[in-house]
């Protein structure tokens, strides 16, 4: 125990000093040799950054964050100058409207011409006129199921309401997501701020919340693993990495259409360190280091280049991981529906959780 308190002390004070040595080179205009960067936790292979210290002699000061929602009021506060960070697609969005980011020099970027047209042409939705966003990793929501629980094919979100599977369905612990399942269910776009649609909504998870054995994030892949549960709402990175511990497992993307999803590597408006995050961007979209991301985080690359270099027919051609989306209706990406979009969903979702 003493061991695991003198721990915490230590990785508190490294956080404090990171903090403090942050916010004096941020006042001190930059410097050349480094780059700081902001990212998703387990979003990396640690050995590609090791990769980019060495060939380029530019040091990476490296933190991780857990939601978007927790990266954002940092970032906005300035507290900590980081130069980098890889938000998602709605956050982007509203990141842009605050005017958070600036716009990418693409000239400085040439790997960026590995990425699939098709995937920029998806980030016009959050990023019209691709100004601000270089895609990193993309995916869906959709449903994982244990064909030794399930003995029907599932092709549908309803079935996350079959009360034959009572205590045996997983819901993802996220407002967004649980609303985009409920209507979708019903027939609406995942970006409704329709306020009957919205309750028509509210009331259908009300009445799933009995059937549901638990909400949760990144539970729903170990419980999932283990048996101890039929069917999770979870995300297709996620579903990769699980088919690998449990064959018995099988992910589909329900008929009444899902979230498309894509997080991108944006530089920050206030950036200190610009030609240096322009090289770290440059460095993780060429081809070998995005596959040895892919390989690692299991989360679908947007990077052709890279997807070619899969030696693993299986992976390559994994309707998991590259889905054909043209063969599904109604795909969208999360939109930022603005502060009165967030109360109201979240108000929502209070309700929900309440009942």
């Amino acid at each position: 125990m003493k061991k695991i308190v003198k721990k915490i002390l230590i990785v508190m004070l490294v956080s404090v000093l990171s903090m403090t040595i942050l916010s004096a080179c941020s006042s001190s205009g930059g410097e050349n040799g480094v780059v700081y960067v902001y990212n998703w936790g387990e979003y990396i292979d640690p050995e590609t950054i090791e990769m980019f210290e060495e060939e380029t002699g530019i040091e990476v000061v490296y933190d991780e964050y857990e939601t978007n929602e927790i990266m954002y009021p940092k970032v906005e506060a300035g507290a900590v100058s980081y130069d980098l960070v890889c938000p998602s697609d709605y956050m982007i969005q509203k990141m842009i409207d605050n005017d958070l980011l600036q716009e990418i020099n693409w000239a400085n970027i040439p790997n960026a011409s590995n990425i699939g047209e098709q995937y920029y042409v998806q980030s016009e939705e959050f990023d019209p006129g691709n100004k601000y966003a270089v895609p990193y990793c993309w995916g869906t929501v959709g449903i994982l199921y244990n064909k030794t629980m399930v003995d029907e094919p599932i092709d549908s979100w309803t079935v996350l309401w079959d009360e034959k599977y009572e205590n045996n369905i997983l819901m993802q612990d996220s407002v967004r997501d649980a609303f985009m399942v409920a209507l979708k269910v019903n027939g609406h776009s995942m970006n409704s701020m329709d306020e009957a649609e919205l309750q028509a909504a509210k009331e259908l998870l009300i009445e799933q919340k009995p059937l549901v054995q638990a909400y949760v994030v990144d539970q729903v892949r170990d419980k999932m693993i283990g048996g101890e549960a039929a069917i999770g709402v979870i995300y297709s990175g996620e579903a990769i990495y699980t088919q690998r511990e449990n064959p018995d497992l099988e992910y589909v993307i329900p008929k009444e259409g899902t979230n498309v999803w894509i997080d991108s590597w944006c530089i920050l408006k206030d950036a200190q360190n610009v030609e240096n995050a322009e090289k770290f961007i440059d460095f993780m979209c060429r081809p070998d280091i995005a596959l040895m991301n892919f390989e690692y985080i299991t989360y679908s690359t947007p990077n052709d280049a890279a997807r070619e270099l899969i030696e693993d027919d299986d992976i390559r051609n994994s309707t998991i991981a590259f889905p054909d989306l043209s063969q599904y209706e109604n795909l969208e990406t999360f939109s930022y529906l603005g502060e009165e979009g967030d109360e109201l969903y979240n108000n929502l979702w209070k309700e929900i959780k309440s009942e």
